[in-house]
């Protein structure tokens, strides 16, 4: 993933600063030689950590401070001010740390601060060995946190996958469209689980879990055993069952190789049709369209993504769009697929060398099923990420957890709750009883524009929208019978951030 520094701005650090300058909980944006560098009052304390979000590169000087805690504007990633560790995804690397010396009215910035050191766990009362079905995003963290947290034991993360643990987001933004390269895609490289004692095993699949004498199957008649286990296998996409729905021009986007045949495809493609308006789908025709190919949108809605945005939010995704040259049929889908073309329920036929299918993905949870899991439209999994089963967690999409904030079990399927329900799911295998309680938050790109989403409002009787979605400047507040339930908001970052924070501090009513 792409790490380039902010812009060198503000005060030399190392100069000095006034320590009245710096006001308690708003960051002050200086630099110590070429690095952005910022200056934080925590009390009487002073603390000094790097400027740019780990993750996406964003600029933390926007973002606002929480304790002693320091949250991105672009992603909500979390950082500790004192520490300079990630506390919460979508970043998983530290920020960089200086010695803060107060003299005589006057604050300095000093030399740099070596990494803070892990903690060592005592193997008693912990598993024996640790293994993780899935190497999506909850895999993934759950692994890296493992070894954050000081296990010492075995961990062995199985992969279907043949490509290690990538960022998918950026598979239907930017790396489909053909402005980041290939190197931003792996969320480590593969000598890092080598170096952290992780044990990747790609194309590895689990076909059976044996509860009651915790091992794992495994394709190849092997067998592991675990002393827990954590379930991370993600979502499959639907497939299109309309004649002509297997074509090899068919496409569906999923894994990095998802993504690089259809790249491959796009290189000869002068004409495509997505099929399905959702966030994939949506994101995929701004990535075609980034490649100057034709792309035309079927979907059976009156409005894009109205059922999750609202009807306002979903006119204002439709018109960028149809600025960018993108043609929608709504209102039909497809009822088949040829080497030429796409047949329309309307009977209107489109010219297609290339068709992408984006409606929807299902939980992969038949291997839970098998052993015996409870299952409820997901697995069924409590406020600590535990199954019906002693000893195994569930995380990701596949998990339907009980949320604190809407007071029901929800099911959600976005690539920051499953990587801090990972992270979750790891300490509590390390027996934290750590409840899982993040607010949901997820972003969808479309072209220059960003949509954030915090919250989760499976309906709503009410809307409001401050602002003006046409011009790309507005917040949408979804409200259930007197309660507010998300917060959607469009080129208003710190606003975004604002009402995770109030939906954490129960401020949502």
């Amino acid at each position: 993933m792409s790490e380039e520094e902010t812009p060198v701005s503000g005060p030399d650090l190392t100069q000095g600063i006034a320590v009245s300058d710096v006001t308690a909980g708003t960051p002050l944006l200086g630099h110590v030689g070429d690095q952005a560098v910022l200056l934080v009052r925590l009390g009487a304390e002073l603390l000094a950590v790097g400027a740019t979000c780990t993750h996406y590169s964003g600029p933390l000087a926007e973002g606002i401070v929480v304790g002693d805690t320091i949250r991105c504007p672009w992603h909500h990633a979390c950082f500790n001010l004192r520490t300079g560790a990630a506390l919460r995804p979508p970043a998983l690397n530290p920020l960089p740390r200086w010695r803060v010396e107060q003299r005589a009215g006057m604050a300095f910035v000093r030399e740099p601060l070596p990494a803070a050191p892990r903690p060592a766990l005592a193997p008693a009362g912990l598993p024996q060995s640790i293994v993780i079905v899935g190497g999506g995003a909850a895999g993934n963290a759950a692994a890296e946190t493992l070894r954050q947290e000081g296990y010492a034991g075995p961990v062995t993360l199985l992969s279907a996958d043949e490509a290690p643990p990538c960022d998918r987001p950026n598979l239907s933004k930017d790396y489909l469209a053909g402005s980041a390269p290939e190197d931003w895609i792996p969320l480590r490289p593969l000598d890092f689980y080598a170096a952290e004692g992780i044990d990747l095993r790609l194309r590895t699949q689990a076909v059976a879990i044996e509860p009651a004498a915790r091992t794992v199957q495994l394709s190849d008649g092997s067998r592991l055993a675990y002393g827990a286990l954590l379930l991370a296998t993600g979502a499959e996409p639907i497939r299109l069952a309309v004649p002509g729905g297997e074509m090899p021009h068919v496409r569906v986007l999923r894994t990095l190789r998802d993504s690089e045949a259809l790249i491959a495809a796009a290189g000869s493609a002068r004409r495509a049709v997505v099929i399905g308006a959702s966030f994939i789908g949506l994101e995929v025709a701004a990535s075609l369209r980034a490649r100057d190919i034709e792309v035309q949108v079927v979907a059976p809605e009156d409005r894009p993504l109205a059922r999750i945005m609202g009807p306002a939010i979903g006119d204002m995704v439709r018109a960028i769009h149809e600025q960018h040259g993108v043609t929608f049929h709504l209102g039909a889908t497809a009822t088949a697929i040829d080497e030429a073309g796409v047949t329309l329920s309307t009977g209107a036929r489109l010219a297609a060398d290339l068709v992408v299918v984006g409606i929807g993905v299902r939980p992969a949870i038949e291997l839970a099923q098998r052993a015996g899991l409870a299952v409820d439209r997901g697995i069924a999994v409590d406020e600590y990420l535990q199954t019906s089963a002693p000893g195994i967690f569930a995380a990701g999409d596949i998990a339907r957890w009980p949320d604190r904030h809407s007071g029901a079990a929800i099911h959600v399927e976005h690539w920051v709750v499953a990587e801090r329900q990972g992270q979750v799911a790891a300490r509590n295998m390390l027996g934290r009883r750590e409840r899982f309680d993040a607010v949901p938050f997820f972003w969808s790109q479309h072209y220059d524009m960003t949509i954030a989403y915090v919250g989760h409002a499976e309906h709503w009787d009410r809307i409001a929208i401050d602002g003006d979605p046409s011009k790309h400047d507005c917040t949408a507040t979804f409200w259930d019978r007197g309660r507010k339930c998300a917060v959607v908001t469009v080129g208003r970052d710190r606003d975004s951030l604002q009402a995770e924070l109030a939906f954490e501090r129960g401020r949502a009513a």
